[in-house]
């Protein structure tokens, strides 16, 4: 059996739309056709065989086979008349759209497509809504929407995922599309509805124009994307912002963790969640260079897949991530990684965890330094250390945290204290509220590093540093500016930051608490006392002139 490339609709090699041509004597098992056409991995392979006078032609993709398509018609025309009959100048094939006939006009194919009849389908509320009137009937095109179109996508997802069965990209492609149901009853209650909708999907997104990846600033389908995640966190509540952190807070850690350095190793979030705070890394990296990539790890199934999404959707390359699916505190999957020059995290704010109650994570080499494990209700300091020990010698961290962790007693003081003590951290930094999906708390920064020169943390008030924004406030490129600004400059700045002597921290009792070292400022009305008690005593000396003056009335009522 041969087999032929053909760029059809040019007449320059590697232009045009191609289509792989294999002409046979026989037919092949139709399992073996399809690993052929997954193999050339071009969007169709035509197979032919000449029975009597046509030609049986048969099109696959790498999702299967389907019923039509043009450019390889002509391709096979082309093929069978150039190396097979030349002295032909009509062809008709017998396919599953019935015949289909070229013809040869010097060095131009004509091909005659099939005509459909248009089928009925029922009326229901989303037509109704989208055209604003009942129509008297309604009438789908068979080009219009596949009838089988929530069937083939999910072949094809599934075929994405077979595609990588035995190359290095297998274990980030597998199970990627788990979580897409093209048969949700969410689509509508009937497969003809199901599958408008998703015309309508596929519809939309072929009318956006995308551009370039190379000569954008943004990548617009992955933004896209990303933009559909953050809206589903908003209208999600807690559980949508579990797994998105929003872009300017993402973009706010990743000027802190690249503040002053030309170039990194790698970066890590040990939480990723959808990847956000990685892709937001990755959009610095003009500026900066990233060697060796991105690493991140998550212990719900559903972000871990979004996440692996977004990965490609941001054209990042399967080689140059490594997101893994489980529980980062109990089972970190990144040891061979580590040390990471850059960390950024968002983590589960004091949520539950074994903690001491299993005994043998005290000498875990990422808990024993501090000698005490976070407490079983909260697992805040657990991820810190996780991060900590996962921090190169020259890294930094910038990890959101819940406020309440910088002044609990107990367990979390003493690690506070070994934190302290040590000099790992760099920076604590008070956020503004409502600035996260489904929570109005405001949020702080803990900045860690192991190369501080001085035994000083700087401390941020900024919480004023926001914009409200329909349901929630966000950091503008100004906040963000001035917050990294001081980070850089390190001065002490009257009601907004301060540098501290660690001596004082632990004076403090290991408060971390930004309202402890930086003076809210008061916006109360100031009164001048003196002033105040000028203005009373001409108000009382008013209010004797005006006595005095209705008792001289009343007399003269009284006389007459």
């Amino acid at each position: 059996m041969k087999q032929y490339v053909v760029d059809a609709f040019t007449d320059t090699v590697f232009k045009g739309n191609p289509a792989a041509v294999c002409i046979m004597d026989s037919w092949i098992d139709d399992d073996l056709m399809l690993s052929i056409t997954r193999e050339n991995n071009l969007s169709e392979t035509a197979f032919a065989v000449k029975e009597n006078k046509k030609y049986r032609l048969r099109w696959f993709t790498p999702g299967g086979e389907i019923d039509l398509c043009g450019h390889a018609t002509l391709a096979t025309a082309f093929v069978i008349t150039n190396f097979y009959e030349k002295n032909i100048d009509k062809i008709v094939f017998d396919t599953l759209s019935g015949d289909l006939t070229v013809h040869k006009k010097g060095e131009l194919f004509e091909l005659n497509f099939p005509s459909y009849d248009l089928k009925s389908v029922e009326i229901t509320k989303e037509i109704i809504d989208a055209i604003e009137v009942k129509p008297l009937e309604v009438f789908i095109d068979r080009d219009l929407v596949n009838e089988n179109l929530n069937t083939d996508l999910a072949n094809i997802f599934k075929a994405i995922e077979a595609s990588a069965v035995g190359f290095e990209s297998e274990d980030d492609i597998k199970g990627l599309f788990e979580d897409v149901d093209t048969t949700s009853n969410r689509l509508g209650g009937t497969v003809a509805e199901k599958n408008i909708r998703l015309a309508d999907i596929l519809t939309g997104i072929s009318e956006i124009n995308f551009g370039s990846f190379r000569h954008n600033d943004i990548d617009a389908f992955g933004d896209a994307y990303e933009y559909l995640i953050s809206n589903y966190a908003s209208n999600a509540g807690k559980s949508g912002g579990e797994f998105f952190t929003p872009q300017t807070v993402s973009k706010l850690l990743a000027r802190l963790v690249m503040e002053g350095k030309e170039n990194i190793n790698k970066v890590y979030d040990p939480t990723c969640g959808s990847g956000s705070l990685l892709l937001q890394m990755k959009k610095q990296f003009e500026e900066h260079i990233i060697d060796e990539g991105f690493f991140g790890q998550e212990i719900n199934m559903t972000n871990f897949n979004l996440a692996r999404m977004n990965m490609f959707l941001h054209n990042v390359n399967y080689n140059n991530f490594s997101i893994k699916r489980g529980d980062t505190l109990l089972n970190p999957l990144h040891n061979d990684e580590k040390p990471f020059d850059a960390i950024v995290s968002n983590p589960p704010y004091s949520i539950k965890w074994i903690g001491d109650g299993d005994p043998t994570l005290i000498n875990d080499e990422r808990f024993a330094p501090a000698g005490k494990l976070a407490p079983k209700s909260y697992a805040d300091y657990a991820f810190i250390m996780h991060s900590l020990s996962y921090l190169s010698s020259k890294g930094r961290a910038a990890i959101v945290c819940f406020p309440g962790i910088f002044y609990r007693k107990g367990a979390e003081k003493i690690i506070r204290k070994y934190l302290i003590d040590n000099n790992f951290v760099d920076c604590v930094i008070q956020l503004p509220e409502n600035l996260f999906f489904g929570t109005s708390i405001a949020t702080c920064v803990l900045v860690m590093a192991k190369n501080k020169t001085e035994n000083k943390t700087l401390f941020i008030d900024a919480s004023k540093e926001f914009k409200k924004e329909t349901n929630n406030n966000i950091l503008q490129p100004e906040n963000i500016e001035k917050i990294v600004s001081e980070f850089r400059e390190k001065t002490d700045v009257e009601y907004f930051a301060r540098l501290v002597d660690n001596s004082e921290i632990a004076e403090n009792d290991y408060n971390l608490s930004v309202s402890t070292y930086v003076e809210k400022e008061d916006t109360r009305e100031k009164i001048d006392i003196d002033v105040l008690n000028k203005e009373i005593e001409e108000t009382v000396k008013r209010i004797d002139e005006l006595r005095a003056s209705i008792n001289e009335i009343v007399k003269e009522l009284e006389s007459e």
